[in-house]
């Protein structure tokens, strides 16, 4: 079915707060949570478009009634496998910001999944860890009906990237659209991030240094569409715009050329940078690039030890830059050709490498020049690889690399290289690795010298 522009951006008002708490039968110990919208629209209720614009209305006029916020954090979430990276969002968005942030801001969660298991489950869980913050109107859920999203022509039996992109857009045209009035500025985040503390006072300072008008659109991270502050009088307008490039462009690109159009030519990043992905999340960019499959699982714990050169304390010793909790390993005045190196306790196939370093909140502490080292054919004791292979080199102290199978096969070190003398302190956050022990695999090794020059994707970008 098509949808002409206007349709759709009627449609996007369709949005009823909360509308699956009723169809979805929440269990009685969430009874209160479920009265605040049960008013507001039961199953029956739901006869046309009309009938849905009507309900969001009037709830829409209810919560503005009952409190407008600061800011609003904007958040699209779809089923993955995997841990629930929106959970952790909510809880890093709650746990960072002290009591007054939390009355300064409201949280627009839009659940974008058509799947009813996924939506219950998540509603569920949701509303048992932050009733209290659904009753306050602190946390709103919304949900649009899958007869509301245009339809987008594919001649091939496989999801086209035009698609793809018409998802991505038309899921935040209704979060934006729905958060129009709730407050004085939009903030876009993804749902698998974490926030640095205090975001909300970090941002509020930002702000407070500029006039209104003399910007559209501050970015507190420098990946894709997360960190994205816009005000929120210009969220119609944008969500109009989603709808008209739909399925021509993905959202950061839109973003970024709605902002050129309402006349900011150039990006103003804020620093330091407030919100970051957790563990690893793919732009959507490279999603297309590999067939629209889901996010990949998170990262191996394959058992290793981690040996270095550069000067180090008990209180953060190198084997901390290879856990996957947020310790990190410190280090400082390093110099050319010093290394840290996971070693593993036995040889592993891997497909990806991702190396953090530098501190989340003022992205102090970088590693400016490094790269990291493939390792082969260990010997001694300790154990040292007898041969490397260059898998690429850090930009701005971060790596995210896919590996081909030529030279990820039977890995047995991960080398971090120091490429120049730098003064000053050294986080290493983590060295992340996807794989399994080589052992495992049953098919025939792969030649080394067959190896091509293999693509670097950088969730940074």
């Amino acid at each position: 079915m098509h949808c002409s522009v206007r349709t759709c951006f009627r449609a996007s008002v369709a949005l009823i707060f909360l509308w699956l708490f009723t169809i979805l039968q929440i269990p009685e110990e969430n009874e209160d949570v479920k009265n605040v919208v049960i008013n507001h629209g039961s199953k029956n209720n739901f006869r046309s478009l009309d009938d849905w614009q009507n309900i969001t209305f009037k709830y829409l006029k209810e919560i503005q009634q009952r409190r407008k916020t600061w800011l609003t954090v904007g958040i699209t979430s779809e089923s993955r496998e995997g841990p629930n990276g929106l959970l952790d969002t909510l809880a890093s968005l709650y746990h960072t910001s002290s009591t007054s942030e939390q009355k300064q801001m409201t949280v627009l969660v839009h659940l974008a999944d058509s799947d009813p298991t996924w939506l219950r489950r998540t509603i569920i869980r949701i509303s048992s860890l932050y009733r209290s913050q659904i009753l306050t109107g602190q946390l709103l859920l919304i949900h649009a009906p899958p007869d509301a999203y245009p339809a987008v022509n594919d001649a091939q039996n496989k999801v086209s990237r035009g698609q793809i992109y018409s998802k991505q857009n038309v899921d935040h045209a209704f979060l934006m659209s729905f958060a129009t009035k709730l407050s004085t500025y939009f903030l876009l985040i993804e749902d698998n991030v974490f926030c640095a503390p205090n975001f909300v006072n970090h941002i509020r300072s930002k702000v407070g240094y500029r006039k209104p008008n003399t910007w559209v659109l501050l970015e507190f991270s420098n990946m894709g569409f997360l960190g994205k502050l816009l005000h929120s009088r210009d969220l119609p307008l944008l969500a109009h715009f989603l709808l008209l490039f739909h399925k021509e462009r993905p959202l950061n690109w839109l973003l970024l050329h709605f902002r050129t159009l309402l006349g900011q030519q150039s990006s103003i990043l804020c620093r330091p940078f407030l919100f970051y992905h957790r563990l690893t999340h793919l732009t959507f960019e490279n999603k297309t690039l590999i067939g629209h499959e889901k996010d990949p699982p998170d990262p191996y714990t394959l058992s290793g030890t981690v040996y270095t050169d550069m000067r180090f304390s008990d209180t953060h010793s190198p084997q901390e830059a290879y856990t996957l909790d947020e310790s990190f390993f410190w280090s400082y005045n390093v110099t050319t050709g010093n290394y840290l190196t996971v070693i593993l306790n036995n040889p592993a196939n891997l497909n990806r490498v991702q190396v953090r370093t530098g501190s989340i909140t003022d992205g102090k502490y970088i590693l400016e020049k490094g790269q990291v080292e493939l390792g082969y054919d260990p010997e001694g004791t300790p154990p040292q690889c007898t041969s490397f292979t260059l898998l690429g080199r850090l930009v701005q102290g971060q790596m995210d690399q896919f590996i081909l199978e030529s030279i990820g096969y039977k890995v047995s070190c991960v080398k971090l290289a120091v490429n120049a003398n730098q003064v000053g302190g050294l986080m290493i956050r983590h060295i992340y690795i996807w794989g399994e022990n080589a052992k495992n695999r049953k098919d025939v090794q792969i030649d080394n010298d067959d190896d091509d020059d293999d693509d670097d994707y950088d969730d940074d970008s």
